[in-house]
């Protein structure tokens, strides 16, 4: 009885604080769960089992890598890689969605600094940024310290942050570290746009550099449905507020040909890659990224549409 009651005082601080929660066999399970999630990332991270595979993100024009995003991935003892969403639960615990961040960040780095170093086009690559890493407020100093031991820029760097982290009860902290982070130079991407609660009004009180419009969207997006009305509304609205707009999720040439038709200029998903290894992350940059717009300048005599991100 004493450990029901106390799954149902953990529940509620989580769901309800200044509430009350009745316990039900759910609530122990739910918890018992995400209790196991926890342990297995932190032994995971002291073992070195946690590393990032990379999925491109294109230009819809020439098909050219304009970036990458760095997606968090765990192996388990016995070799399987699992994605971020099996073991998503574990990132509730502050100490190690914080722990987690740090690897990704330094694993980002090293790979970043290997592909500089070997004259690989890179323009940027996005790390996913949680509510813990805002609200502990040291994360501009450990992305600083992380980048400058490898000597990487930070121009190399978009944050992404999902509408639940960007919107989650309208913290105030989240939103004023966006716009310190901003202030600091560094680009911040809205992820999942769509799902949650945010809209384009948010953008006028915490902006973001950059919107990914979600998979849910782009599934529908065919002539006639009024995904694809939604989306071109979206994709000229904020070029007006000077907001890039990336595709999340696209699995199909008829998704990518009316995308660009609407003037979407970016996208990412299975029709061009999953997520991959850095080697073979390696290989696809090196034989299609585009290289930096300086070049690209010089070499055709037109702007490049990665410049707003760039």
């Amino acid at each position: 009885m004493r450990q029901n009651a106390d799954f149902a005082l953990y529940h509620a601080k989580e769901t309800s604080r200044g509430g009350f929660v009745l316990y039900s066999p759910g609530i122990g399970s739910a918890i018992k769960t995400r209790i196991e999630v926890i342990r297995d990332v932190d032994v995971a991270l002291r073992e070195g089992r946690i590393d990032a595979f990379y999925q491109p993100i294109l230009r819809l024009d020439t098909r050219a890598i304009v970036g990458m995003e760095a997606l968090c991935r765990l192996r388990k003892p016995d070799g399987e890689v699992v994605s971020a969403a099996a073991f998503h639960q574990a990132t509730s615990d502050v100490s190690v969605a914080s722990n987690l961040t740090e690897r990704m960040i330094a694993i980002v780095a090293a790979d970043a600094r290997s592909w500089l170093d070997q004259g690989i086009p890179l323009q940027h690559v996005g790390i996913n940024i949680t509510s813990a890493d805002f609200h502990s407020g040291t994360l501009y100093a450990r992305l600083e310290a992380a980048f400058g031991r490898e000597n990487v820029p930070l121009k190399h760097i978009i944050l992404e942050v999902t509408e639940s982290v960007y919107l989650g009860q309208r913290d105030p902290v989240v939103a004023r570290e966006i716009k310190a982070l901003r202030a600091h130079g560094l680009r911040v991407a809205l992820d999942d746009f769509g799902t949650g609660f945010a809209s384009l009004t948010h953008l006028l009180t915490v902006p973001v550099d950059i919107v990914k419009i979600d998979k849910s969207f782009i599934d529908r997006l065919v002539q006639g449905d009024p995904s694809l009305a939604i989306v071109e509304g979206l994709v000229g609205i904020a070029r007006k507020l000077d907001i890039q707009v990336i595709a999340e999720g696209i699995e199909n040439e008829a998704q990518a040909v009316l995308l660009a038709e609407i003037g979407c200029q970016l996208g990412q998903g299975y029709l061009f890659s999953q997520a991959v290894p850095r080697q073979i992350a390696k290989g696809l940059l090196k034989r299609f990224g585009q290289p930096p717009a300086e070049e690209t300048r010089v070499a055709s005599g037109i702007a490049n549409p990665i410049d707003l991100i760039a």
